[in-house]
């Protein structure tokens, strides 16, 4: 029993090594890939060899340099989600067709607190309650526009990751 076990070791350590050394690649491969690829990279040209057989199949990608004053960037704001609530302005001014929130809240006092956190910031933040949810919403701004509402949010989400455009129905 003890001569098997030992046997069985030997053999699989054979085994393990023989795995090893034959996936090994070979440096001369590399190094002949190399120096093809950096000879080429002087003419502006990038090669590929083609199964061993010594031909080259030339790969050529050009580059088109544009001023970054041509380039323009489209906002498509009708993607941007919006969540549609019944809610009723317990403390502010009132609510226009597109609110951003920046924060949720089932106590009351937390909503309060962070409305006034960003009334001293300068912001005319108001608090709605959707009694559906029986959650308090912080508004910091409403807007009658989407691409505006969806613009501030997008500013507001550096502060606040988690804000979010709503679309009251206000009771």
């Amino acid at each position: 029993m003890k001569i098997m076990k030992k046997y069985m070791l030997v053999c699989a350590g054979l085994a393990m090594a023989l795995a090893f050394t034959s996936c090994k690649s070979s440096e001369s491969a590399y190094r002949k890939m190399y120096d093809a690829a950096k000879s080429n990279q002087d003419a502006g040209l990038s090669t590929l060899a083609n199964n061993n057989q010594g031909e080259e199949t030339v790969v050529v990608a050009p580059v088109t340099e544009r001023p970054i004053s041509e380039t323009t960037v489209t906002d498509n704001y009708d993607n941007v989600s919006v969540r549609q609530e019944n809610v009723r302005v317990v403390n502010g001014s009132g609510l226009k067709n597109f609110s951003v929130v920046v924060g949720s809240f089932s106590v009351d006092a937390n909503a309060y607190g962070l409305q006034q956190k960003l009334k001293n910031a300068g912001y005319d933040a108001q608090v709605a309650y959707s009694e559906a949810r029986r959650m308090y919403r912080v508004v910091v701004t409403t807007f009658d526009s989407k691409a505006d509402a969806a613009r501030s949010r997008n500013e507001f989400r550096a502060q606040y990751p988690d804000a979010w455009l709503l679309s009251p129905e206000i009771k």
